[in-house]
């Protein structure tokens, strides 16, 4: 996965704290590690447009992870962004799913955007 997040500003602990900053520690955050484990357990699919999209899914999501450790607000905006065009694209493909791939991929979507929406909660609530 692209550390290249990671290269633009890692930050010391007083920018943590800035107003700008992200302030939480992403290697003890549940929503974090749940993320993590999601992207490594994904499941792969017949559809081979639907798999190259879910790849770059997950690396947007790894992304995400490494600049909010980086304490990269720009980079996390940015990320979020392509996760989002990701995932529309992945709703568009999904059309052609059987039921059971269907609702498969529809756990791993909800579980993701969960974890998301609950990492941007803590972090706009610091």
């Amino acid at each position: 996965m692209s550390t290249s997040f990671y290269s633009e500003a890692k930050g010391s602990d007083s920018d943590k704290k800035s107003k700008n900053g992200i302030d939480i520690n992403i290697k003890e955050n549940v929503n974090a590690s749940e993320i993590s484990n999601l992207i490594a357990t994904f499941p792969q699919f017949k559809n081979t447009a639907l798999n190259t999209e879910i790849t770059a899914l997950k690396y947007s999501l790894q992304n995400y992870l490494y600049a909010i450790d980086a304490n990269n607000p720009s980079g996390k905006n940015r990320t979020i962004k392509d996760f989002e065009k990701s995932y529309k694209k992945i709703q568009k493909l999904r059309q052609n799913l059987n039921k059971d791939d269907n609702e498969v991929l529809n756990r791993y979507l909800v579980r993701l955007k969960t974890n998301i929406s609950a990492i941007e909660d803590s972090i706009k609530g610091n």
